[in-house]
């Protein structure tokens, strides 16, 4: 069953495979999905739409997720940032919600807890 609708979420992640399971599975669940493979272009993507979430993830080419993040932010775009990455070592996830980010969550995760975070938005 669809849990979301009218949900617009940008998934940022440059590895081709997680970012294919990402837009598969959230469509699946109602929500539309744009993926961006690098920093530069989410934070082009997110000046020309308005997102209910972006999924970031923090090791991608160019500027990294936490650079990212924080150009989102000192452009005024506030959509919700969660955090998906596998750097989850404390300082990393201080790193990424000093930066702007709205939540974390380290891989390998469970589809369910990421579903269960953007229905819940920003904590």
């Amino acid at each position: 069953p669809r849990i979301f609708s009218n949900v617009h979420v940008l998934v940022v992640e440059d590895e081709v495979k997680m970012a294919a399971l990402l837009r598969r599975g959230l469509s699946e669940q109602g929500l539309t999905v744009d993926v961006a493979s690098s920093g530069e272009d989410a934070t082009g993507m997110a000046r020309g739409s308005t997102y209910d979430a972006i999924v970031l993830d923090v090791i991608l080419p160019g500027i990294d997720g936490f650079e990212t993040c924080r150009q989102l932010r000192s452009e005024g775009i506030w959509s919700p940032v969660l955090m998906l990455t596998a750097r989850g070592a404390l300082e990393d996830r201080v790193a990424g919600l000093d930066g702007g980010a709205d939540d974390y969550l380290t891989k390998p995760f469970s589809f369910a807890e990421l579903l269960a975070r953007l229905r819940g938005g920003p904590r």
